[in-house]
């Protein structure tokens, strides 16, 4: 067990806590959104992730899910409506146009699902 240290301050003694190290990740824009609404909502379960080291690994594994979901559920949305590379080659603008709105829509419910929630 570590033995807790003391910082006298004045009158008083002060704990030297520090918080426990974590390994360096990226974090994308979903992890950091995620954060975000951690801190302002969230807050005892955002305190409890970061002083037990958890934070980042959480928020990591948060950013490597919703990006899989954004590709699962993109890849289902262009299927049904029937958006192809044939459609790429032929009308780009309206592939761009409506590759665009499923990608808008798949965040949407990722935001809803697994970012804000």
């Amino acid at each position: 067990m570590n033995e807790i240290t003391y910082t006298k301050q004045g009158d008083y003694l002060i704990p030297d806590l520090t918080l426990p190290t974590q390994p360096e990740l990226q974090l994308g824009r979903y992890a950091l959104l995620h954060k975000n609404y951690l801190e302002q909502h969230r807050q005892i379960t955002y305190l409890n992730l970061l002083t037990s080291g958890k934070l980042d690994m959480y928020l990591h594994d948060v950013e490597q899910l919703a990006l899989m979901r954004l590709e699962q559920l993109m890849k289902q949305f262009a299927q049904e409506l029937d958006v192809t590379e044939d459609l790429k080659a032929e009308n780009p603008m309206q592939w761009t146009k409506l590759m665009n709105n499923i990608k808008n829509h798949a965040e949407e419910i990722i935001f809803d699902d697994l970012i804000y929630h």
